[in-house]
């Protein structure tokens, strides 16, 4: 089965390279995980996203527990701000995420302790080539307006959440500058398709950068 966007969204945030997560976007990387289970679900129909808000098609529900999860904490009789869903509850998203990629054999985890009192957990990945093609197809997307405008929807909302939550294992400073004009028009798609998304990210992302959520 295709991993669903949150856990491709966790496997590319570990750098291949260095054998660790992105230190950069660690504070913050429940609320993208959020993000992009909200995204997915807003491209499967489960979602309408209208002026910035969820309506919930209630007729349906996910296969997936992390998206159900998600889905379920929007009311299903008032429209939900994504600025509220991004945070909501992110506290459990990495965990939940990080258990379905071990559950499925993508990553395993070792934890131990430091000095006998502070846990440590250790991921590693057991297919690191497959997210090394996932992050080849992902940049690729992003090369050109015209590779954005031809990319599955998937990778140009990966691209998007990527960039604007500064996780460097996918885009560095300088290839996001390098690749200025294709994140324009991924931008200018994301919006279109998840409308009101981008100003939630950035605005997770701001808030916990300030120590305010």
């Amino acid at each position: 089965m295709e991993p669903t966007l949150p856990q491709r969204l966790y496997l590319l945030s570990y750098d291949t390279g260095k054998n660790r997560f992105d230190p950069v976007s660690t504070a913050y990387r429940g609320h993208l995980l959020r993000a992009a289970a909200l995204t997915e679900l807003i491209l499967g129909g489960l979602l309408r996203a209208r002026d910035g808000r969820a309506e919930r098609d209630t007729a349906r529900t996910p296969e997936d527990p992390f998206l159900a999860e998600v889905l379920d904490g929007l009311s299903p009789h008032e429209p939900g701000h994504w600025i509220n869903a991004v945070p909501d509850r992110e506290w459990k998203a990495e965990r939940a995420v990080r258990e379905q990629l071990v559950a499925n054999g993508s990553i395993t985890v070792d934890r131990g302790r430091v000095l006998g009192l502070f846990p440590t957990l250790d991921v590693t990945l057991e297919h690191p080539g497959e997210v090394r093609r996932l992050r080849e197809r992902v940049h690729e997307a992003v090369r050109t307006e015209h590779t954005v405008a031809t990319a599955p929807a998937e990778d140009v909302a990966l691209a998007a959440i990527a960039a604007d939550g500064d996780v460097w294992t996918v885009f560095t400073p300088q290839e996001r500058h390098e690749y200025r004009a294709g994140f324009k028009a991924v931008h200018e798609r994301f919006g279109v398709e998840v409308p009101g998304m981008r100003t939630a990210i950035l605005a997770a992302v701001a808030n916990r950068r300030a120590g305010t959520a």
